[in-house]
């Protein structure tokens, strides 16, 4: 699942981030957005169900996908020209239990397996929800500590880059 969300008002954050290298900037951008999305990752970490312990482990903030994960969304955002993205969400490559996440936020019909039990009936499973809930209850808290963090870290970057010309300047 893909949301896109808009943030109006935000003009003068926007200008100070244009006064930033793109790599300062991007660097900005990473450390905010990794800070602001932790409490939705723990909120889902306390949702998700606890059969193992492997789904709730799973669970992380990161700049990273897997492959196919990585695959499908290029294909996705093919057009889009995002300057930094993070991810909230189970990872196959933590606990293991990000692998069945999708099966147990939505639940899965009644099928009959393949594999080594082929032939069997398997009666489903009931969805589990934790991201969706965890998404829906923090998004708006969200929102307001990346803002906050947001400006803050601008102001640090752009205080860091007027000390380093300063002294390039008093240099020669």
């Amino acid at each position: 699942m893909s949301v896109t969300v808009k943030i109006d008002g935000l003009k003068e954050l926007d200008k100070q981030l244009e006064l930033l290298t793109k790599r300062a900037g991007k660097g900005v951008l990473r450390r905010t957005l990794r800070e602001a999305a932790e409490p939705l990752a723990e909120k889902a970490r306390a949702l998700a169900p606890d059969d193992s312990g492997n789904l709730r482990g799973s669970i992380t903030v990161s700049t990273k996908l897997d492959e196919r994960q990585g695959r499908m969304h290029r294909r996705m955002i093919r057009d889009d020209k995002a300057s930094s993205e993070m991810f909230v969400g189970p990872s196959y490559d933590l606990g293991g239990g990000g692998r069945h996440a999708h099966l147990v936020e939505f639940g899965t019909a009644p099928h009959i397996v393949g594999g080594k039990f082929a032939g069997a009936r398997h009666p489903g499973t009931a969805p589990q929800p934790f991201m969706r809930p965890a998404w829906d209850a923090d998004q708006q808290q969200m929102l307001e500590r990346l803002k906050a963090k947001l400006w803050a870290e601008i102001q640090k970057s752009i205080a860091r880059a007027e000390r380093k010309a300063a002294r390039q300047a008093a240099k020669g």
